[in-house]
C-alpha cells in the first residue's frame, strides 16, 4: 500500500484541494462558504498548502476589501493524483 500524503489527509485541506480541482481559481470567501470553515482555520490551512507548493495565493488589495484568490499548482494536481492513487491501493482485494 502507498502512504497517504499527510498534508492532504486533513479533511479541510482535502476539501480545499478538491474544490480547486474543479475550478480555475477560487477566492477566500467562496472557499470559506463551501468548506464551512472558520476564517482563521481556513487561513491556516491555505498557508500550509501554499508552503507545500500545492496552491498559490494572491491578495488583491485594490478594492475596499482585500480579495485573496487561490489556484492549484501543477505540483498540487500531481499531489492530488498521487493521493487518489494511494487511496485506491487501500481498496484492492475488497
Amino acid at each position: 500500500m502507498q502512504e497517504l500524503d499527510p498534508l492532504l489527509h486533513s479533511q479541510l485541506r482535502l476539501a480545499i484541494m478538491s474544490i480547486l480541482l474543479s475550478v480555475e481559481e477560487a477566492d477566500f470567501v467562496y472557499l470559506k462558504e463551501k468548506t464551512e470553515a472558520t476564517a482563521g482555520n481556513l487561513s491556516v490551512q491555505l498557508e500550509k498548502l501554499t508552503s507545500a507548493g500545492y496552491i498559490t495565493k494572491e491578495t488583491d488589495g485594490s478594492g475596499a476589501k482585500p480579495r485573496t484568490i487561490c489556484q492549484m499548482t501543477d505540483a498540487g494536481r500531481e499531489a492530488m493524483q498521487n493521493y487518489v492513487e494511494a487511496l485506491k491501493s487501500y481498496f484492492t482485494g475488497l
